[in-house]
């Protein structure tokens, strides 16, 4: 979050304050990391593990102008060879928050934000094919329909959190690696997604129904998470049907998408209205700006107060107020919007 609103030019004359402030924090997790903190095989996690402390490392030793940077950018390059085995984690090898589809993700944010590619063509294509051949591998195992599929605690989600559409995404974001009978595999297995669409919304996980209208629109399960899936395949493809699914997500979202459980981003208002700025981005239509207004107004609005959960992780990026002043930032400089660490326009 820190470092997040250090890059926003109106915060210009704090830049310095948040970016010392932020070193604070993550000279101390670097420390944790190195005596071993955390368990042995998250070595490699994004968002709940050792990969993403080297990559926001990097991130702010690189924005205060420390050659330093060099160093935790190499302890992050060097993780690519955890997760290189095909099942690295009992509990599923592929997924965002622990897998390789995060490992990934955390590496297009150092290029976007460094410009650089921090890992070889080698190194990508490697992960890229363990992806692939774990995801057929699983499908094939359990006779899906279908060619790519993937389980996280034995579940098969679907949503932005755990499941199918952010390894998909992944995929898609380093699609010029991919091999073109693989490239084929990854838009069946899109359009297989796509067609499981109920109502505008996803189900958590494959195969059940929505029961409730209003259920699980969320970023981490549902629409406003699975929307990024469909953003980028339209990104990447130019075709109008993924454009249209990526609306329907925002049109449910700003139906349904005011959420009891608190101001976050993972499943909470702001993760919600982070949709809108995805679409204002994509299309240029102004409206999906007045709705993001209209979601960052509900969050200091005494109904939002009295019906919101109390938070457990306050400061978290993901359930507490971190992401949510990400979210604020990102309403004041809307054509650079996007979902922390979670870019489709790279």
């Amino acid at each position: 979050m820190l470092y997040h609103v250090a890059q926003c030019p109106l915060f210009a004359p704090s830049r310095d304050a948040y970016l010392r402030a932020a070193r604070r924090l993550v000279d101390a997790c670097l420390r944790a990391q190195e005596r071993g903190g955390g368990e042995a095989d998250t070595r490699a996690a994004f968002l709940l593990g050792g990969a993403g402390v080297y990559a926001v490392a990097a991130l702010v030793y690189r924005a205060l102008g420390l050659p330093d940077f060099a160093r935790p950018l190499g302890k992050f390059r060097e993780l690519s060879e955890v997760c290189a085995p095909l099942s690295f984690l009992e509990c599923g090898s592929d997924e965002l928050f622990v897998g390789r589809a995060g490992y990934l993700c955390a590496a297009l944010v150092l290029k976007q934000r460094l410009g650089m590619e921090v890992l070889t063509p080698a190194q990508i294509k490697s992960i890229c094919l363990a992806i692939l051949e774990s995801g057929k591998q699983y499908a094939v195992k359990k006779r899906k329909p279908f060619p790519l599929m993937y389980s996280y605690y034995g579940t098969e989600y679907l949503g932005a959190a755990h499941g199918l559409s952010s390894i998909l995404q992944m995929l898609l974001s380093y699609y010029e690696y991919l091999q073109p009978a693989d490239q084929e595999l990854v838009w069946q297995s899109v359009d297989f997604l796509m067609d499981q669409e109920q109502n505008s919304n996803w189900p958590p996980e494959l195969g059940e129904t929505i029961e409730r209208e209003n259920e699980l629109v969320h970023w981490c399960h549902g629409a406003p998470g699975i929307a990024y899936l469909f953003a980028k395949a339209y990104l990447v493809s130019k075709k109008p049907q993924y454009l249209d699914t990526c609306i329907r997500c925002g049109e449910l979202t700003w139906q349904k998408g005011l959420l009891k459980k608190g101001p976050g981003i993972c499943h909470g208002v702001a993760g919600s209205a982070y949709v809108f700025l995805l679409l204002y981005r994509l299309t240029g239509n102004s409206k999906y700006i007045y709705r993001a207004q209209r979601f960052a107004e509900f969050l200091f609005t005494e109904e939002f107060k009295a019906g919101s959960r109390a938070l457990e992780s306050v400061y978290s990026l993901y359930e507490g107020f971190s992401g949510t002043v990400c979210f604020l930032t990102d309403l004041l400089q809307p054509n650079q919007a996007e979902f922390p660490l979670f870019s489709v326009f790279v």
